[in-house]
This record gives C-alpha cells, structure tokens and sequence, in this order.
C-alpha cells in the first residue's frame, strides 16, 4: 500500500504525549499516530456495522417490546445493588 503525507495541527501537549510515549517504546512518532488511526477507525467502522445490522434488524420487525426491556433493566440494577458491598 503507498504512503501519502498528510498534514494536522496538533496542540503542544498532545504532541509532547505522543513524544513520551513513541519513545517509551521505542517507535517513532509517525508509527504512534498510525496505530491510533488505524484503532479509530477499526472502531467506528464497527459502531457504524452495529448500528446498520440494528436499523435492518428493525426494519425487519425484529424488536423487543419496551416493557420487556424495562423488566430486564429492573432485574440488571436489582441484581447489581445486591452485589454493592454495604458500609
């Protein structure tokens, strides 16, 4: 795959981060914000697969009624404050 260069502005902070960490481990800065880009991306390409399979999934009838939903929420939060440890 070819290389093109593309120019951001980024604020001195960030670029001081990204310095520290590309030379922690021993990488240059160009390796570090490729990773990062390549993690964005496998990501929101995931969210947007999610939510086009759901939007066909309700386009297809394929629902759960809303009281089910709440009565499964109830059980989740009861379930999780039974688990908090008390003071």
């Amino acid at each position: 795959m070819g290389r093109r260069t593309a120019s951001i502005r980024v604020d001195e902070e960030k670029l001081d981060r990204l310095d520290k960490l590309a030379e922690s481990i021993d990488r240059p800065r160009s390796w570090l914000i490729n990773q990062a880009i390549d993690r964005y991306l496998d990501e929101e390409e995931q969210f947007l697969a999610a939510v086009e399979e759901g939007i066909a999934a309700a386009d297809r009838g394929e629902l759960v009624p809303h009281e089910q939903v709440m009565r499964e929420a109830r059980h989740l939060i009861s379930s999780m404050a039974s688990r908090k440890p008390r003071r």
